[in-house]
């Protein structure tokens, strides 16, 4: 018999979970590390991502942006008033942030209009061939997964690796200071409001999870969630590779000669 998971420790250390949930996350850190570590975000804090890979970056991401909150109703659908205590914290918690999430597609905007790419080639665009295999997963997931699944793989994953790499454009005072000063501020909204709160979110999103699976889960299912959040992860790495494909070359000839 599985036996329920109430979190007595602090959020967000990991030792406050269950064995089998910090094996799972130890196991997909080299994954994640992948995400953080690609040539995008380091060209970006440079100021060498070139205009193409900018508005492939922009655009290609845009379908999961907008899409967000639609992955978090889907996996809301999913719940059951009082049919547990995972599925009550999950109803309270994906309630309170579809909400949140209301205003972060036009927050992207800005921020792609500040960086050279018009609204009207996000709303209107097509999209880049390649990348929109993270959004086409989150809503696989949402849709056919279940809550467990839906929850690890978007907002656990994808808002916590998120939320690292917002942090480390945010910070870059060369990144920011490329903005004009008259639209500084609005331009780096979305990168500023996720470095901010995707610190909490990922954890909050763990601890549901957790509670949704209770102490001691199956192993197929514990393999199925690190799945789940190693796709995400690959997708988003993926999007990356084919948004810098043409200037990549030339970044790693100049690192080379650095």
């Amino acid at each position: 018999m599985n036996i329920p998971f109430e979190r007595t420790g602090p959020l967000a250390e990991l030792t406050s979970y269950p064995q089998w949930a910090q094996k799972m996350v130890a196991e997909c850190a080299s994954t994640k590390q992948r995400v953080l570590d690609h040539d995008i975000w380091k060209m970006m804090m440079a100021l060498q991502l070139d205009q193409e890979s900018t508005n492939n970056f922009m655009r290609g991401l845009w379908p999961f942006i907008e899409r967000f909150p639609g992955f978090m109703a889907l996996n809301l659908l999913k719940t059951r008033y009082g049919r547990s205590q995972g599925d009550d914290k999950a109803r309270r918690w994906l309630v309170r942030n579809i909400r949140v999430e209301q205003n972060h597609a036009e927050y992207w905007i800005n921020w792609a209009e500040g960086a050279g790419v018009p609204r009207q080639e996000l709303l209107e665009g097509d999209v880049l061939h390649g990348t929109d295999g993270l959004a086409r997963w989150c809503e696989e997931i949402s849709t056919h997964g279940t809550l467990a699944a839906g929850l690890v793989a978007t907002n656990y994953a994808i808002e916590g690796v998120t939320g690292e790499w917002s942090r480390m454009i945010y910070e870059s005072k060369t990144y920011q200071e490329s903005f004009e000063p008259p639209i500084r501020a609005s331009s780096l909204r979305w990168l500023h409001l996720h470095a901010a709160y995707d610190d909490v979110h990922p954890w909050e999103a763990l601890d549901i999870v957790c509670t949704l699976m209770g102490e001691n889960p199956s192993e197929m299912e514990v393999a199925h969630l690190g799945e789940c959040i190693r796709r995400s992860y690959t997708s988003m790495i993926l999007l990356g590779d084919r948004c810098i494909r043409t200037c990549r070359h030339l970044w790693a000839v100049n690192e080379a000669a650095a």
